[in-house]
């Protein structure tokens, strides 16, 4: 009997223990609330005063959360610099010469380091920021979870093959997605990111000059001017030209008009299996501002470290 009793007292334990465990596993709005309750508005703060000094900067923060968590999971690695251990995804084709705002993301820590030594992870920060971003250029916000660490290693090679890119055809792009859990509808709505941001000349010269049937003839005139065919590769050019500082759904209109930037973005209407999301988002300010928050949210749960797993970053370029 006495035997039976404590087993089930064992199995009680067992079972309470990993509950508990799961708990900690798990994200929460309110991770910081007893141990920095400045957080938030902290990083809000360093937040608007680089997008007040510069619009686009709301794009660049956005898309480096977006670098982040596509590459080994939501865990700042994109922000560890070069060491003779670490090969640095900053350096990787997608990141290299255009992913920046590293440096806003070291202010608002800097800061956080002042109130709240050792708190607050990089990982959160850059959570935080993309949302803060979305609001300061009239896109959705939305409550952000927190309670993510930081790692200690970075994977160049997964940068280079996990992350869309400005060719890719439409099913590589959605299965690109789907490894990391995010539905078609997600992508799509992610997509409209591009709402606001640049794109440098080489990642869409060939399409301006394809005079193929799924570009405006207008429109690909105008882009010309900015991006000759050969040299001044690095030209910018905005994704979207009509609100080009504004997070809305003027995007999939642009797509409509056949007058994506990039192929990847106008690959999302041509025929395909995005097509009816693209027209709904374009008819519906409200669905994509709601879908676009609930991407951000799913964004933010890939492989997060939590827990004992990671380390909370001093400075986020480096390991402690």
């Amino acid at each position: 009997m006495m035997t039976t009793s404590n087993n089930s007292f064992v199995a009680i334990f067992s079972l309470l223990l990993l509950s508990s465990m799961q708990c900690h596993a798990q994200l929460s709005s309110t991770f910081y609330d007893r141990t920095c309750p400045t957080a938030l508005i902290t990083i809000r703060t360093s937040i608007r005063q680089a997008v007040s000094s510069e619009r686009r900067m709301a794009a660049s923060l956005i898309r480096l959360h977006f670098h982040d968590c596509f590459v080994q999971g939501c865990d700042a690695s994109i922000l560890l610099d070069e060491t003779p251990t670490i090969v640095s995804e900053k350096t990787a084709l997608p990141n290299l010469g255009s992913a920046r705002g590293y440096g806003i993301i070291e202010d608002a820590k800097r800061e956080l380091e002042k109130t709240c030594p050792g708190v607050v992870s990089c990982a959160d920060i850059l959570a935080v920021a993309a949302r803060d971003a979305s609001t300061l250029v009239g896109g959705p916000s939305w409550t952000v979870k927190l309670g993510r660490r930081d790692s200690t290693t970075a994977s160049h090679t997964l940068a280079e093959t996990d992350l869309p890119g400005p060719f890719d055809p439409l099913d590589r792009i959605i299965s690109g997605f789907a490894n990391k859990g995010l539905s078609t509808r997600d992508m799509v709505a992610l997509s409209g990111s591009h709402s606001i941001g640049q794109a440098q000349c080489f990642l869409f010269r060939d399409r301006i000059y394809s005079n193929g049937t799924d570009i405006d003839a207008g429109f690909a005139s105008i882009r010309r001017r900015q991006c000759p065919q050969e040299d001044q590769n690095g030209n910018l050019a905005p994704l979207d030209l009509v609100t080009p500082n504004q997070l809305d759904n003027n995007y999939y209109k642009n797509l409509i008009q056949r007058k994506g930037l990039l192929q990847s973005d106008q690959v999302l209407l041509s025929g395909g299996s995005t097509d009816s999301i693209v027209t709904e988002y374009s008819n519906s300010p409200r669905v994509f501002a709601a879908d676009f928050a609930a991407a951000m949210i799913k964004m933010g749960d890939i492989s997060p470290l939590t827990g004992q797993n990671g380390i909370i970053r001093t400075v986020c370029g480096a390991i402690n």
